[in-house]
C-alpha cells in the first residue's frame, strides 16, 4: 500500500486510538462492580507525533483521483443495502480548517448519498481551490452553483443553504432527507446509523428542526431591522425601525440553524408562496437560519411538519457554556461564543450523547479530540459494514501503525 510519508497516522497517534476505543466499549457496557458514575480517562495516553494533514496533502499531491482518493482512505463501496435504499443529502457550508472539512467529508462519505458544499466566496483562493480538487473526484460530490461572501447571523448564511437546495432538488439521485452541516463538526453517527435514525417511528416523514416558540430574550432578533455588513457581521438599523409582523400570520419559532429535512419539505421551502414570502421577511433579521426553518415546519401546510415539536432530535453534541453543570461537566479544551472547541477529555461525553453529529472541532488547538473520534467512527462503520473490508478503508496503514480490524 503506498504511504503518505509523515503525513500518515502515527504509531503514537493509534496506542492512543486504542484507548479511545476501549472508551467507546466501556460506555457501551456497565461493568460489574464499577460505580455508575464511574468514567474513563484519557490520562497517560501519550501525545501523537503527527496527526494527518490531508489538506496540505491534496495541495501539493498530483496524484491522479482514483489513488489521491485511496491514499486518503475514502470508502468508495455501498456497506449495505439498507443504505443504497436510502440515499442522503448533505449541505455542508464551510470557509477554514481545511483539514477538518476533508476528514469530515471522509467520514460522511458514502456512494450512494449526494453532497453539495458550499464555499465560502471570500475564503482564501488556495483554500477554495483544494476543495475544488477533491470534490472533481467524485460525481457525487459538487460545490455550490452560487456562492456566498457569509456573515456570522447574517442572511446570507440561510441563502448559502437554500443555494444548495436548489442544486440538491436538481440532483439525478433520489435523496431522501437533506443534513446540514459546517466546517467543525464531525459524525458521530454512522451513516447506517443515520439513516436507521432517519427512519426511525419519531422521525420517519417528518422533519428535524429542534427549537420552540420565540423566547421574549430573542424577539430583538426579529421585532427590529438588522443590516448585513457582507463579510463582516449584522447590526441593528440606526435609527431603530420596527419590523412589520410576519407573513400569513407566522408565529416564529426559534431553534437550532441544523436540521434533517425530508424532500417534500425542501420542495416546499423552494416553491411555497408562504415560504417564499416569510424568506423575503427574514432578510433584515438577526440570524434568520434560526428562525426560518424551524417556523415553517411548525405550520400545517408544511410538508412533514411537527407542529407540537420541540428541542427533540439528537442533532448535535454541543457544550455551550451556559449549561455547565446542568447537561455536561465542562468544556475540557475552551470556549468560542460560548461553544466549546473540543479537548480529547470531551470525547467520552460526546460518545455517551449518541448524536448525529458533534460540533465543535480545532486542528491547531486540539488536533487528537478529532483524531480519537475520527478513529473511533471509522472502526464503527467497517464494523457494520455488510460487505469485504477494502484495506485502503483503514485510516491508519498496517505498515507503520497498529492495526485492530
Amino acid at each position: 500500500m503506498h504511504q503518505l510519508g509523515g503525513r500518515k497516522c502515527s504509531f503514537l497517534f493509534c496506542l492512543g486510538v486504542v484507548a479511545c476505543s476501549i472508551i467507546y466499549w466501556l460506555s457501551r457496557t456497565k461493568l460489574v462492580g464499577t460505580p455508575t458514575s464511574s468514567k474513563p480517562t484519557l490520562a497517560g495516553i501519550e501525545k501523537r507525533e503527527n496527526y494527518c494533514q490531508v489538506g496540505s496533502y491534496i495541495q501539493s499531491t498530483n496524484l491522479q483521483c482514483s489513488n489521491l482518493t485511496k491514499e486518503l482512505h475514502f470508502i468508495n463501496t455501498t456497506l449495505s443495502h439498507e443504505e443504497e435504499n436510502y440515499p442522503l443529502a448533505f449541505i455542508v457550508t464551510i470557509h477554514k480548517e481545511l483539514d477538518i472539512f476533508v476528514r469530515m467529508l471522509r467520514a460522511i462519505y458514502m456512494p450512494q448519498n449526494v453532497y453539495c458544499i458550499h464555499v465560502d466566496a471570500k475564503a482564501p483562493k488556495e483554500y477554495q481551490e483544494a476543495v475544488q480538487k477533491l470534490v472533481s473526484c467524485f460525481g457525487n460530490v459538487f460545490l455550490s452553483s452560487r456562492s456566498e461572501k457569509v456573515t456570522y447571523a447574517g442572511f446570507s448564511r440561510l441563502q448559502a443553504d437554500l443555494n444548495c437546495m436548489k442544486d440538491l432538488i436538481a440532483s439525478p439521485i433520489a435523496w431522501r432527507k437533506v443534513i446540514n452541516l459546517c466546517g467543525q463538526d464531525f459524525p458521530t453517527m454512522s451513516n447506517l446509523e443515520l439513516v436507521q435514525y432517519m427512519q426511525s417511528t419519531e422521525w420517519r416523514d417528518k422533519n428535524m428542526t429542534p427549537g420552540v416558540k420565540q423566547p421574549a430574550t430573542m424577539k430583538h432578533r426579529t421585532r427590529f431591522q438588522h443590516h448585513e455588513i457582507v463579510g463582516s457581521h449584522v447590526a441593528p438599523r440606526v435609527p431603530r425601525h420596527t419590523k412589520p409582523p410576519p407573513p400569513h400570520n407566522l408565529k416564529i419559532y426559534f431553534g437550532t440553524a441544523y436540521y434533517a429535512l425530508t424532500r417534500d419539505f425542501v420542495d416546499f421551502v423552494l416553491k411555497n408562496q408562504i415560504a417564499h414570502d416569510f424568506l423575503e421577511w427574514s432578510k433584515d433579521t438577526f440570524s434568520p437560519d434560526e428562525h426560518y426553518f424551524v417556523t415553517l415546519n411548525h405550520i400545517k401546510e408544511a410538508p412533514g411538519n411537527r407542529i407540537d415539536g420541540g428541542w427533540e432530535g439528537a442533532i448535535r453534541a454541543i457544550k455551550w457554556r451556559d449549561q455547565e453543570g446542568k447537561t455536561h461537566d465542562g468544556c475540557k479544551g475552551h470556549y468560542v461564543r460560548d461553544i466549546c472547541v473540543y479537548g480529547i477529555e470531551d470525547i467520552p461525553w460526546i460518545i455517551e450523547k449518541k448524536s448525529m453529529f458533534a460540533n465543535k472541532f480545532e486542528i491547531n488547538t486540539f488536533p487528537e479530540a478529532l483524531d480519537c473520534l475520527e478513529q473511533w467512527h471509522r472502526n464503527k462503520v467497517l464494523n457494520q459494514a455488510t460487505v469485504p473490508i477494502n484495506p485502503s478503508w483503514l485510516l491508519c496503514s498496517h505498515n507503520n501503525s497498529i492495526n485492530f480490524f
